[in-house]
């Protein structure tokens, strides 16, 4: 197969690989050991060959990994670097909001009604304290969370 690309596009187009690696890399299981390996090889094959088609000044070899790669100082200024960092942001305070939610659903009905429920339904049931979370988070991040120990704990 052949791509006729402008350098605009080759130039996207590293982004986007870039970017889909980044995130594979986040895949901890196992299983995905082969996946995240075959987008790194995609990726590399890409890099290499965008490296000598006028973006050499984008990409380097990591004599380490025995790859090519985008330099750090060039990735940081792409707009690929802004997605992961804006999409593992919104991750984090979404994941905390929810699981905050479902935490205090289960002590106000009881964790085995609250294992019951499907998923649907939960979400559902913490609508409330999902967006009370969310404004609390917006206006003061981490400020205002706190870690309680139990008493023996400390």
């Amino acid at each position: 197969m052949h791509l006729r690309l402008s350098d605009q596009e080759l130039a996207t187009l590293v982004e986007m690989v870039s970017l889909a690696s980044m995130v594979a890399s986040w895949n901890q299981k196992e299983s995905a050991d082969t996946q995240i390996a075959n987008y790194e090889s995609l990726e590399d094959k890409i890099l290499e060959r965008a490296a000598h088609a006028g973006l050499g000044n984008w990409i380097e070899y990591d004599q380490e990994k025995q790859r090519y790669r985008l330099k750090n100082e060039v990735e940081e200024g792409l707009f690929c670097h802004e997605c992961y960092d804006e999409f593992r942001n919104e991750s984090f305070w979404e994941e905390l909001a929810v699981r905050l939610s479902d935490r205090d659903l289960a002590r106000a009905i009881g964790l085995k009604a609250w294992e019951k429920l499907t998923e649907e339904q939960r979400r559902d049931r913490t609508a409330a304290w999902e967006k009370r979370y969310w404004e609390e988070f917006t206006k003061y991040g981490i400020d205002r969370v706190a870690v309680i120990s139990p008493h023996q704990e400390g």
